[in-house]
């Protein structure tokens, strides 16, 4: 319990809750922030905490927990961030599902920064994931505590907190009354195509925890609060690659003389990509039938680390991953470059996406929240800026790396999944530009600003998580595990 509940917390719950209350001390080793706490628990809502080496089923429900970090967080002189009364009680607030992990705490941040009333709902699985795996972020991250008193200490601004797992619909809608959101940002799902792909135990993980939790949250809505608007991340994977232009969302046809608007077809790739169009469909059916508003972000691959908010403090920063199953193309190659391994391309190298970055999808993310679908919208935009294949990624970092004086080679690996590596690929990408989304385009500026950033944390790299080890054709249904 200790990693949990580790600093004096207030603890915010619904008044229908039935409460106990515990006061214990935890031993927290180093920390400098004290560590007793008043521990409330609900009847319905027990406590309880998955173990890696025993999260053989379900790896999610710890328990239900609303953490406001103010008692124990003076704000700072030099924070800028002022506040008052009417500002407080106007501000829209905004709950961030999956807010520990890397797209959610940089848009929590981010929202927060813009004086939305944020909240994170995190089970805090995908730092179980990293022990499981034996992997590690690049960047050394705070828990999500120290985070989050940090991030107080600095601007003044609370974020509430509720550990719990969306797929336990108790928990769920406790965290929906006691905050009540005018706008949910889904973040909450597992989000790794090859970790989909390790075994058969996985691909049925992936497939229950997303499409179980988003209709967890489509329920909550419902019922709680039917004008919240849900804020959703999909994928661009969900396309596929077809020989055609990728619309966004939705593909007027004409087929025997009568035309129709369609939703676009679905071509997923593996079963974290198939998780995703099932809650498209969902989405699009309860929007229909419950008047439910939402916006599915279609998003291209992600790259980069810092934010004007992440980059404020060291506590505050990023996760960056790097390994086969959880890191991103332009991000594992400049980590590569920094550490002298060759650049890994899959197979031909000519697999083109759309990708953005990091900076653009918290920008992408408030201007969708600020421009709200109406009642019975179900909207669909493509989140991405620019379109490159692997190969171009590849020949970008070799020349940034060359400027910096590292020598950086490529090879080609045999591509570990099923996917064509030569194809056509245009996605169009406007609506939210015209919501007024300013892109940070790819430059070489960023590129060197990646590459150093690889080259000051590369003694964190270990070089066995680099080369792809999960494969489409091979996964089976032996739990796969990791050698020490």
């Amino acid at each position: 319990m200790a990693h949990l509940l580790s600093s004096s917390c207030s603890l915010s719950f619904s008044s229908s809750t039935k409460v106990q209350k515990y006061t214990t001390t935890v031993n927290q080793g180093q920390s400098s922030f004290p560590t007793s706490f008043s521990w409330l628990r609900t009847k319905s809502l027990t406590k309880k905490l998955v173990l890696p080496e025993k999260m053989s089923k379900r790896c999610s429900t710890f328990f239900a927990l609303a953490v406001s970090l103010s008692q124990e967080s003076k704000t700072e002189p030099s924070s800028g961030f002022p506040q008052n009364g009417s500002d407080v009680a106007n501000r829209k607030k905004v709950l961030v599902i999956g807010g520990d992990g890397y797209c959610g705490w940089a848009t929590a941040l981010h929202l927060s920064n813009k004086n939305y009333e944020v909240a994170i709902v995190d089970n805090l699985v995908r730092r179980l994931f990293d022990h499981q795996l034996g992997l590690d972020s690049l960047t050394p991250i705070s828990s999500i505590h120290n985070r989050i008193r940090r991030w107080k200490s600095l601007t003044g601004k609370d974020i509430q907190l509720y550990i719990g797992d969306i797929c336990d619909f108790e928990f769920l809608s406790e965290a929906f009354k006691s905050f009540e959101p005018d706008a949910v940002v889904h973040f909450g799902e597992q989000r790794s195509a090859p970790y989909s792909m390790i075994d058969r135990s996985r691909a049925v993980f992936t497939q229950h925890n997303n499409v179980i939790g988003t209709l967890n949250v489509l329920f909550a809505i419902k019922e709680f609060r039917e004008e919240c608007h849900l804020v959703k991340l999909g994928t661009m994977g969900e396309y596929g690659t077809p020989n055609i232009d990728i619309e966004e969302g939705y593909i007027t046809i004409t087929h025997n003389g009568r035309t129709d608007t369609l939703p676009y077809p679905k071509q997923a790739s593996s079963f974290y990509h198939l998780s995703k169009v099932h809650d498209s469909h969902n989405i699009a059916f309860t929007c229909k039938a419950w008047g439910i508003r939402a916006t599915d972000l279609n998003q291209g691959v992600v790259y980069g680390v810092r934010t004007d908010e992440t980059a404020m403090h060291e506590e505050l920063c990023n996760r960056l991953d790097y390994d086969a199953v959880f890191g991103t193309a332009l991000n594992r190659f400049c980590v590569q470059a920094a550490v002298g391994h060759p650049l890994t391309v899959y197979g031909k190298g000519g697999q083109t996406r759309g990708y953005l970055d990091i900076r653009d999808t918290v920008q992408c993310v408030e201007l969708a929240i600020a421009n709200p679908a109406q009642p019975g919208e179900f909207r669909v935009f493509n989140q991405f800026t620019e379109q490159f294949s692997v190969n171009q990624l590849a020949a970008l970092v070799t020349k940034a790396g060359e400027k910096l004086g590292l020598e950086v080679q490529t090879i080609s690996v045999p591509n570990p999944r099923v996917e064509a590596e030569e194809h056509y690929y245009n996605a169009k990408h406007t609506k939210l530009v015209e919501l007024g989304l300013k892109p940070h385009l790819l430059s070489d500026s960023l590129i060197d600003s990646l590459l150093n950033f690889a080259i000051k944390f590369k003694d964190r790299v270990d070089t066995k998580q680099i080369m792809p080890s999960v494969s489409w054709k091979k996964i089976g249904v032996k739990p796969k595990t990791v050698a020490a």
